[in-house]
């Protein structure tokens, strides 16, 4: 449950590494609101046919709250993640190439960062490898 909270603790830190874990179980976190935010809108009414009006008001007012307050901790935990690899940041924009930009971001997610220190920073699991070479 930390690592859930721990992109929303480091909100505006786009230095520094982060885990994986960290990562995916912030957008395990995510997706989990939004599944939520879709439940709630359908029980009272949001998604049917004819809509009412009020729920659907209520619902995309507060996905666009949501949106707006958890858009720069998403960017900055992939920030980190693509640290954790030493990779730059920039990086990021990858997912803006057509159809095959987001599974390469997607990739780069599931990859293992580099062990010990890198040009970013220490490692975030704590083991430094250097010892063992």
């Amino acid at each position: 449950m930390e690592y859930m909270w721990l992109p929303i603790k480091r909100y505006f830190d786009f230095s520094g590494r982060s885990r994986r874990k960290e990562y995916w179980m912030f957008v395990l976190f995510q997706i989990i609101v939004l599944a939520v935010l879709f439940v709630i809108g359908g029980v009272f009414g949001a998604f049917n046919e004819p809509a009412d009006d009020f729920a659907t008001v209520w619902v995309v007012l507060i996905g666009l709250v949501y949106l707006v307050l958890f858009f720069i901790p998403s960017i900055s935990v992939q920030v980190r993640r693509f640290h954790d690899q030493d990779k730059s940041g920039w990086m990021i924009l990858l997912g803006f190439i057509p159809y095959i930009g987001g599974l390469i971001v997607l990739v780069f997610m599931c990859l293992d960062g580099t062990p010990g220190p890198n040009r970013y920073g220490e490692d975030p699991k704590g083991v430094d490898t250097s010892v063992f070479e």
